[in-house]
């Protein structure tokens, strides 16, 4: 069973790009994440941040730019991608995103990891788009750029435990994020960091106790987030053998249900949405690194589909709380061209 195109789903990708050009225009209410070290006065939030100072928090302006990048990218000559190339002229000034780069490498904890493995795939993204503006934007988030893989390959040897959540500081999610940065970047040397990085947290990992997800504000499945990563780090019967330990219920006798928030309007509740996404597009490639033959293959895409369905449905959903980052989360397990 393969994953349709982002047309088979009720969710197509001009209207997740909507939903992010909405947010990253949106400036308020914004959760502002600073830590002072001095006595100074509070500052508005696009003054401390230039660029990303909407769609709620920072990382979700981060991802929200991704969204806008990849509307130019793949959708040349339309109305949204003009709509979104005036929004990146406007936001991805090179004064604005050197004082981003400031911020982070003064703050080598600010959104790690979470939002700093966003920034490499809004990277990437731009890296993409093959014209004159779209390499200047290359050039002008590099700084920020090398910024925030200096502070994710700094912190992951010092971590002597990963981080088992369901939410922004889960281990493995940016783990995965910045294996495909150095993937698609070329960077042998941090590539090895996260594959060895990732042996060491969840290479050896048996009975995960599958029956305690989700948590009540999950965006992220705690089991299937070290599953995705391993799915970059072992193939075929290696993989298998991986899921036989972590997992060895998965596809057979235990199934991932959909999730439906009790209150929308409630931004932790209202996470649910984003798990019915991120469950579906990390089930399809944890069916797609078993062998061929492992009869778990259909069992565990057939319930990607279910769920991804139910996940692709809630992005109609009115209340800002979600709207402003299940775009992404759509988009992205939409593809193209990406390993989820």
């Amino acid at each position: 069973m393969t994953r349709p195109s982002g047309t088979d789903f009720p969710a197509p990708l001009e209207r997740c790009i909507a939903l992010a050009l909405e947010g990253v225009q949106r400036p308020y209410p914004y959760h502002l994440t600073h830590v002072w070290t001095e006595r100074l006065k509070i500052a508005d939030p696009d003054e401390i941040h230039p660029v990303f100072n909407g769609c709620f928090d920072w990382h979700s302006a981060v991802h929200g730019h991704w969204l806008l990048a990849r509307g130019v990218r793949l959708l040349p000559g339309s109305e949204i991608g003009a709509r979104c190339r005036k929004v990146l002229e406007e936001q991805l000034q090179e004064r604005s995103l050197r004082a981003e780069a400031e911020h982070v490498r003064a703050h080598p904890g600010f959104e790690r990891p979470y939002g700093l493995a966003w920034v490499l795939e809004l990277a990437c993204e731009l890296e993409g788009i093959d014209d004159e503006m779209g390499r200047s934007w290359r050039t002008w988030i590099r700084p920020l750029e090398l910024a925030s893989v200096e502070n994710l390959t700094s912190w992951l040897p010092k971590l002597s435990h990963p981080m088992r959540t369901g939410t922004h500081n889960q281990t493995a999610f940016a783990m995965c994020l910045l294996h495909d940065w150095a993937a698609r970047s070329g960077d042998a040397e941090v590539l090895d960091l996260v594959i060895e990085r990732a042996g060491t947290f969840f290479g050896a990992d048996h009975g995960y106790p599958l029956h305690l997800e989700p948590g009540g504000e999950d965006f992220l499945s705690p089991s299937l987030g070290a599953a995705w990563l391993m799915t970059r780090v072992l193939q075929g019967e290696a993989f298998a053998a991986w899921l036989d330990r972590a997992m060895p219920d998965l596809g057979r006798g235990f199934h991932f249900q959909q999730c439906t928030p009790s209150d929308r309007s409630d931004g932790r509740l209202a996470h649910l949405d984003g798990l019915n996404l991120s469950v579906g597009w990390m089930l399809h490639a944890i069916a797609r690194a078993l062998p061929a033959d492992d009869a778990r293959g259909p069992s565990i895409e057939a319930m990607a589909e279910s769920i991804l369905a139910t996940g692709m449905a809630s992005i109609a959903t009115t209340d800002y709380a979600g709207t402003h980052w299940l775009g992404t989360f759509a988009a992205y397990a939409i593809g193209p061209g990406r390993q989820a």
